[in-house]
């Protein structure tokens, strides 16, 4: 009893230390430097931190540490769990910042821990605005800098908190949400009307913002007009995706905002005002076939002189940054209304595209459109990553991309210039085949290849890490004649198909054209990210629950642990007092029926006696 009694004394006293420390500052180190420009500019080489969401402005994901290795990593063991209270799809990386974990969970709640003893110091409760959301409860991060923390919201707001409190600084609208309703009342009587809608137009924002120059900088989701719905079979991932041609949707955007005000400084619109129709491209900018008709759209552009106002383009994806030339690289997704393309002829740009803007004002330097008038759902979702290519007559400052279509692009980042793309890292059928009344099994489906899951580059070995998923979809168009009750319909569909599906984990060398190295395959669609390590090893999770650690060099799988719920999110490490840890988030993923659960895990060696 007494010693019961002792133990909470002493767990009262650290927790009340514990926010003392909150209280002062960042770290529990008196030196610890203001996070500032110079400092996210220079995290790369903060060995011990994690300051953004892709570690560095690079979005490279790969940790200098070493203590956690191919030697030591079968006596990984969790050291502290945090339970967020709610069981969600759960897409979050962590933030450390000298010995303070900033986490962001499911709904927009974050908190602030102990990183080494997983003790809340502060926890900021989010309460929406609207209870409607486009695109799920799930955010993937936070920013900080500046002494604050910065959110997107699912009710499309961007929230400053202060660092040291949580409390809210200032909270603007991204946007209004003018966005249609759901029209699920056309689909009349057609089995579709029977599922379960898990989303569809809106305005959100999911994305972990990016701090630089005194700015912060976000992108709105859910504006490619498209019905998610539910599967009907149990565990297995989303159903179909509907799109009725029409004026739905709007235009998708990036923003820069002041980091001190809330104030807008610039805006990207990621569907051109003007000049939207594009060059009524036949192939892709690689020499694809599309199958488009091009007579027709060319014949009907003169109906839709408005359709850039319903365009789409979310921005689903934290971009990267290159410091020195001050060029952002953002991802775009699909045009709206998504699939069916009846009322936006033309190559709908910039959808589906790597654009570079200038960071400062928002001006496109360039962009490489993946695939012109994509009827197929084939987002720019992961977020680019750069890195320096050698090349024979020097390096070449290079921006890489792992595409939902099963490639990973390379661009040289100054032009734009496609340099090379990867051997497929899914299996490909039908690409870029139109729909059919019949039906066309496409591979990779909407949700297949690189969705948003982020790659993780290693600098010394030119290896990229790409987590993808083989989900095929049946791709139908189907036209309902009128009635006395409702007019005529033509709408698209894509259809998950009752047949296996898996994950693929690759380690891509950028300094072979491309060339595979290794290839994984796994269980499940892989949907979380990547984390590469200098200890030789490569961190992923699965939707089934295990955390797996594989050799960076063969791929050979050399730990697991089984997490409790589908570990759906990106893994991270950092170090505390010359320990090395490992963390990651385990809730799972509705929309591949993936179990659900709310815990961030984070793991360490045993310790020293």
């Amino acid at each position: 009893m007494k010693r019961t009694n002792l133990y909470l004394r002493f767990a009262a006293l650290r927790a009340l230390l514990g926010f003392a420390v909150a209280a002062l500052g960042w770290a529990t180190p008196a030196s610890a430097a203001p996070v500032d420009d110079a400092r996210l500019a220079a995290a790369s080489g903060e060995r011990a931190n994690w300051l953004s969401y892709g570690r560095d402005y690079g979005n490279q994901r790969f940790s200098p540490l070493d203590q956690i290795n191919r030697a030591t990593v079968g006596q990984l063991a969790p050291r502290w769990i945090y339970q967020t209270g709610s069981a969600a799809s759960f897409q979050a990386t962590p933030l450390v910042v000298d010995g303070v974990m900033i986490l962001s969970m499911p709904f927009n709640h974050v908190a602030a821990i102990d990183a080494v003893t997983g003790a809340q110091l502060w926890r900021y409760e989010h309460k929406r605005r609207s209870p409607k959301m486009c695109c799920g409860p799930a955010n993937r991060g936070v920013a900080v800098g500046y002494g604050k923390v910065f959110i997107g919201t699912v009710d499309a707001r961007l929230i400053a908190l202060d660092a040291r409190t949580g409390k809210p600084l200032w909270d603007i609208a991204l946007a209004d949400d003018d966005s249609p309703s759901e029209h699920r009342d056309q689909l009349a009587d057609d089995p579709f009307k029977q599922l379960a809608t898990t989303g569809s137009t809106g305005v959100g924002a999911n994305m972990a913002p990016l701090v630089f120059d005194g700015k912060v900088i976000v992108g709105i989701t859910g504006v490619g007009y498209g019905l998610h719905l539910e599967s009907a079979r149990p565990n297995a991932p989303l159903g179909a995706v509907i799109g009725i041609a029409g004026r739905y949707g709007r235009p998708g955007f990036y923003a820069a905002f002041d980091a001190a005000t809330g104030q807008r400084v610039w805006q990207f619109d990621t569907v051109a005002a003007t000049g939207w129709e594009g060059q009524f491209r036949s192939s892709t900018p690689d020499g694809l076939p599309l199958h488009r008709d091009i007579e027709r759209e060319r014949r009907e552009l003169p109906r839709y002189p408005q359709a850039a106002r319903h365009g789409g383009g979310s921005a689903w994806t934290t971009p990267a940054i290159d410091a020195h030339s001050g060029t952002l690289f953002v991802g775009t997704g699909n045009p709206s209304p998504q699939m069916d393309d009846l009322s936006r002829p033309g190559d709908n740009l910039y959808t589906v595209s790597l654009v570079a803007l200038d960071a400062r004002s928002g001006r496109v330097k360039w962009h490489y459109q993946q695939v012109p008038h994509d009827v197929w759902g084939y987002d720019v979702a992961s977020p680019p990553v750069l890195f320096d290519l050698p090349t024979p007559k020097g390096p070449v400052a290079a921006v890489g991309q792992a595409s939902k279509t099963g490639w990973f692009y390379v661009h040289d980042r100054a032009s734009g210039e496609l340099l090379f793309k990867s051997e497929p890292f899914v299996p490909q059928h039908n690409l870029f085949t139109p729909p059919s009344a019949a039906g066309v099994r496409i591979a990779p489906g909407a949700i297949g290849g690189a969705n948003w899951s982020p790659v993780s580059y290693d600098p010394g070995t030119g290896l990229a890490y790409v987590a993808a998923s083989h989900v095929p979809m049946r791709y139908t168009v189907k036209e309902m004649p009128a009635t006395a009750e409702r007019p005529a319909l033509r709408y698209s569909s894509l259809e998950t198909i009752d047949e296996p599906n898996w994950g693929t984990l690759s380690a891509i060398s950028t300094r072979e054209a491309g060339r595979i190295r290794w290839q994984v395959k796994t269980d499940t669609p892989l949907v979380g990210g990547v984390l590469a390590t200098a200890g030789g090893l490569v961190f992923s999770g699965e939707g089934n629950g295990y955390l797996s650690a594989f050799d960076a060099a063969s791929g050979e799988r050399l730990w697991q642990f089984q997490c409790g719920a589908g570990v759906n999110a990106p893994p991270v490490s950092y170090e505390v007092n010359g320990v090395q840890y490992v963390a990651v988030a385990a809730g799972g993923n509705a929309n591949f029926g993936f179990r659900q659960g709310g815990a961030l895990v984070v793991f360490a060696l045993p310790k020293r006696r």
